[in-house]
């Protein structure tokens, strides 16, 4: 995903010279070519998360368009009052990239994951979020931002995640994709984590469940047309996500169906408090109840 974000933002930035990078000290390698090339647009600020949100504000007054990138933990927490008072009360034109969505940087621990960014960033006004699932569509996720007039938060993983698309599709904020159809049981997911859903569906395929995947790319504005599809055409609402239950997406589909009126067997699958454990991925993800074997047996427990 990183590298795939990178690529892009290097290609916007070639075209458009309102484009600037500002990074915080971290990954600074990572924009060698950047760097190399474009100079002019680039902007290391320095282990300084607030200074460089409320320079990102600054700039954009002036009619710049600049992608304030580094570790999302140290983003959303640390410099929230920047991103509520310079970025989004002002509706500077400001995109906050946070990497290290989730768990995924899993041997640092809990101080470095993103577990609960989108429950206190999804409470601000005027501040589009987006959650990407795959490289491709890391790509169309840097472009729609770019071409959005307002504030946008960009939630990455790193570098490691797997395509989830076979082809190309048309990326639009605000709706979300039906990745697998399916008419037993929908199971909505955001991020890299939607990878791990469709490994899911797999093995419920060979036990004769049919499950619907759908991946709601965009936290907020959230698709509440897609929600509502699914409960009246599958009756069973399962969402699965890389951060606390509390705030995030399994939140913002509640939010949908009690809005609906509308009766649906539902469950939030996520963490419940602070990571446990140190590990790779794939083992911190099972150490906190969001492994494909949770998963797997969540929805057959929903089945039955």
């Amino acid at each position: 995903m990183r590298t795939a974000y990178l690529d892009t933002l290097y290609e916007l930035a070639r075209q458009d010279q309102r484009v600037y990078a500002l990074i915080s000290d971290n990954g600074a390698i990572v924009y060698d070519k950047y760097r190399r090339d474009l100079a002019d647009q680039y902007l290391n600020l320095g282990i300084s998360e607030a200074n460089m949100l409320g320079m990102a504000a600054g700039m954009a007054s002036c009619g710049k368009i600049p992608f304030s990138y580094t570790i999302g933990a140290f983003l959303a927490y640390r410099a929230f009052e920047f991103i509520r008072n310079d970025i989004c009360l002002q509706k500077q034109n400001v995109k906050i990239v946070g990497t290290g969505a989730g768990q995924v940087y899993s041997a640092l621990g809990p101080t470095h994951h993103s577990t609960e960014d989108l429950g206190g960033l999804r409470s601000l006004p005027d501040l589009t979020i987006l959650c990407p699932a795959s490289p491709l569509e890391v790509r169309k996720a840097t472009v729609a931002a770019y071409e959005h007039e307002g504030p946008v938060y960009l939630r990455l993983g790193t570098n490691r995640e797997p395509e989830i698309y076979k082809e190309d599709y048309a990326f639009e904020i605000g709706k979300g994709i039906t990745v697998r159809d399916g008419k037993d049981v929908t199971l909505i997911g955001t991020g890299s984590i939607v990878g791990d859903i469709l490994g899911v569906v797999e093995q419920l395929q060979r036990d004769g469940i049919h499950a619907r995947v759908i991946n709601i790319h965009t936290i907020k504005p959230i698709d509440k047309g897609i929600i509502l599809r699914a409960i009246e055409e599958t009756g069973k609402i399962i969402t699965v996500e890389d951060h606390n239950i509390i705030g995030g997406l399994g939140s913002a589909v509640a939010e949908v169906i009690a809005e609906s009126g509308k009766g649906v067997a539902f469950k939030r699958m996520g963490l419940q408090k602070f990571s446990n454990g140190y590990g790779d991925y794939v083992q911190v993800k099972e150490m906190n109840g969001i492994g494909i074997k949770q998963v797997y047996d969540e929805v057959k427990m929903i089945i039955k």
